[in-house]
């Protein structure tokens, strides 16, 4: 039986990267699927797809920094396929730089959409994620919400730290009510949002003298690890880590 059957899941960030991955792996494992991106074109050509495949999925436009945006994915889950069960906070960016180098508006920015862009969605998911009683929240963090690195900009921490303990707090807010949150550290992964840091050898064979594996983690070995957290296989498991990188936070 297929892992997700009659679940129905809205992905933020879902046209392409990791999020696409995400969506393509609930299509096949039975989940109704709602893909929110900004990037219509890739997003509605994936939705088209799947489709075509047989699979319920459907596209809208969602930025995340939007509660108006928000309300209206989780309204067309519901609309469409007559509940939501599963809101995976995928979307985010990334920026380089070190504190002084770092302006208030590229702080803010990456904020909105890494940390404010996860409050919003989980605040319009809870009330529908309550009609179905219960739901899975999964919160996509980083290795570096984790810990430090002086290879990457503050904000881009920051704000991955904020999602670990935000889905904490949601964790224990709506347990009562069988909803559950968790959060997915990914390491380094081969995605467009990495292209640019991973065409640089130096910076390339820097991050990955710092994996013990060796090498950058896949899109799909993500998906998996967010597929247990949104199926009824990860039942008992709320407010907690995922870590997915490959032994960069063993160290």
């Amino acid at each position: 039986m297929p892992r997700l059957a009659g679940k129905v899941a809205l992905i933020s960030g879902g046209a392409r990267g990791m999020g696409a991955a995400e969506a393509r792996l609930f299509a096949q494992e039975g989940a109704q699927v709602v893909i929110g991106d900004i990037l219509d074109a890739e997003g509605r050509a994936l939705a088209e797809s799947l489709t075509a495949k047989g699979h319920e999925v459907v596209f809208t436009r969602l930025d995340v920094t939007s509660e108006r945006d928000w309300q209206h994915a989780v309204d067309l889950a519901v609309s469409r396929f007559g509940k939501l069960n599963v809101l995976v906070n995928n979307a985010g960016i990334s920026a380089h730089g070190r504190i002084e180098d770092t302006t208030a508006e590229s702080w803010d920015q990456v904020m909105a959409v890494n940390a404010k862009g996860v409050f919003l969605g989980t605040k319009a998911a809870i009330p529908a994620m309550r009609r179905a009683r219960g739901g899975s929240i999964v919160n996509i963090s980083s290795q570096l919400g984790i810990v430090g690195t002086d290879i990457t900009s503050p904000q881009y921490s920051s704000s991955k730290g904020a999602v670990r303990l935000f889905t904490k707090v949601t964790a224990l807010q709506y347990a009562k009510e069988g909803i559950r949150a968790n959060s997915v550290h990914p390491g380094p992964i081969v995605t467009p949002m990495t292209e640019r840091r991973r065409a640089d050898p130096a910076i390339r064979d820097l991050q990955i003298s710092r994996i013990p594996m060796g090498r950058y983690g896949e899109a799909d070995e993500v998906a998996y690890g967010v597929l247990y957290l949104a199926s009824d296989e990860a039942s008992f498991v709320t407010g907690s880590e995922l870590v997915i990188d490959g032994g960069w936070t063993a160290q």
